[in-house]
């Protein structure tokens, strides 16, 4: 199978074009030579076929083949809202629910967080996590790069950002019935950091319209309760 590279361009039959730096390195790294195929794709759905042109020592040129149409991405549009776990985790976080076919995640500092991000410190992170999740991308075979939206207080994403057309969710670790099937359309999961929500956070979720839901009886950590959650709805494990 060619590597696949995503190329934040629109993409044309019979075009040549640069790859981008991040790409061009990867290619380079793969020791790819002129004649070599490779699969492109730029987010709006389906891959090009591709043919590197040219090699340079940073520029690697590519001439645009044929187009594939295929749609390999989730008929259900998951944004996971995560308190962020600590050290490397979110980025393990970030790079296997993309590979599981979520739409959005939204990192949320909560009272019990240990990762407080602000300024240009928060925008860092989350141009990070955004290439993680293109790498993901590329390695998965998704045609679609979730986005990574900037980091936000639960209390001010409560306020201002929930998506209005959604069914919301949030993970407890109280007494709930379980995860709710949701076969289509668009479901919001909030999940808290280690520690999980406070009681007034989960409060306040319940107050914005989101509805308690176990994974079972054993406690999660915080990485793992949104993949959870997404890897059943992914894969179809529930019925309406």
């Amino acid at each position: 199978m060619p590597p696949r590279f995503f190329v934040d361009l629109p993409l044309a039959a019979g075009a040549s074009l640069s790859l981008p730096p991040g790409a061009s390195r990867h290619a380079q790294v793969l020791r790819l030579q002129p004649g070599d195929p490779v699969t492109l794709f730029d987010g709006s759905g389906g891959d090009w076929q591709a043919e590197i042109a040219e090699m340079g020592r940073k520029v690697v040129d590519v001439t645009i083949g044929a187009f594939e149409a295929r749609d390999p991405e989730l008929a259900l549009a998951v944004t996971l809202a995560v308190g962020m776990p600590a050290n490397e985790r979110m980025d393990d976080l970030v790079e296997k629910a993309t590979e599981l076919g979520v739409a959005r995640i939204q990192p949320l500092m909560c009272e019990r967080s240990v990762l407080r991000l602000s300024g240009e410190r928060a925008e860092k992170k989350r141009e990070h996590w955004q290439a993680v999740a293109v790498s993901a991308c590329e390695q998965s075979g998704r045609t679609r790069v979730p986005v990574i939206e900037p980091v936000r207080t639960l209390a001010a994403w409560l306020r201002e950002a929930v998506p209005a057309d959604a069914r919301r969710v949030v993970l407890s670790t109280s007494e709930s019935p379980p995860l709710p099937a949701v076969p289509a359309g668009a479901v919001v999961a909030l999940s808290g950091p280690e520690g999980g929500l406070s009681p007034a956070e989960e409060q306040a979720a319940r107050g914005a319209g989101f509805e308690p839901a176990s994974l079972g009886p054993r406690v999660l950590r915080a990485d793992t309760a949104p993949l959870a959650a997404l890897a059943i709805w992914s894969l179809g494990g529930l019925t309406a």
